[in-house]
């Protein structure tokens, strides 16, 4: 659906954009819609080559296209790349930072907690153990025709997936939370 130009205040994006093919002709999109002076604010996913990701390295390379795999993203750009992105799209970026950026600080939670896994009755789950069992029990519900043909294969990839999630958050390489706030110019 298409709003009218200059049609809002304001728009926001939480974890949206970065399944976006092209990230320039959606922020056009955003930009086209909002007033002048209007505010677009967003979180994103994106690579983190100021901490360390490195585009030649093979482990960073299998852990970025695991993210991309399993969460159904075009390819994950990096901080720079999406302020230009804005920029190029009519935007001032007023602000442009990963809110995780203190992930291994004594006083934060790792945003990839929940997905390590851990030996409590919430947290077994997530753990190489619990998702063995998890899978396992796929694989049988599967062969017994109670889940769909297919669900192995899915299990499979999220496992996968959340594996690469929390190697791509312990190195610091990755985050899910680039927080931006850029203005209409």
């Amino acid at each position: 659906e298409k709003f009218e130009p200059e049609s809002f205040d304001a728009a926001y994006a939480i974890e949206a954009t970065c399944h976006s093919p092209d990230r320039r002709v959606c922020f056009k999109g955003v930009n086209h819609c909002l007033k002048k002076g209007g505010f677009f604010v967003a979180y994103d996913w994106v690579v983190l080559p100021e901490r360390g990701y490195d585009s030649n390295n093979p482990d960073h390379i299998r852990i970025k296209e695991g993210i991309e795999v399993g969460n159904g993203l075009p390819t994950l750009a990096t901080t720079q790349e999406i302020v230009s992105a804005l920029e190029d799209s009519g935007f001032e970026v007023v602000d442009a930072f990963d809110a995780h950026k203190n992930v291994h600080s004594i006083c934060e939670v790792p945003w990839y907690y929940t997905l390590y896994g851990s030996f409590t009755l919430k947290g077994f789950r997530m753990t190489r153990l619990g998702r063995t069992c998890t899978h396992a029990l796929v694989s049988t519900l599967e062969f017994l025709r109670i889940a769909p043909q297919g669900s192995v294969r899915v299990s499979a990839l999220l496992n996968a997936t959340a594996l690469d999630l929390v190697e791509g958050g312990r190195a610091e390489i990755f985050t899910p939370s680039l927080c931006f706030v850029a203005r209409k110019k």
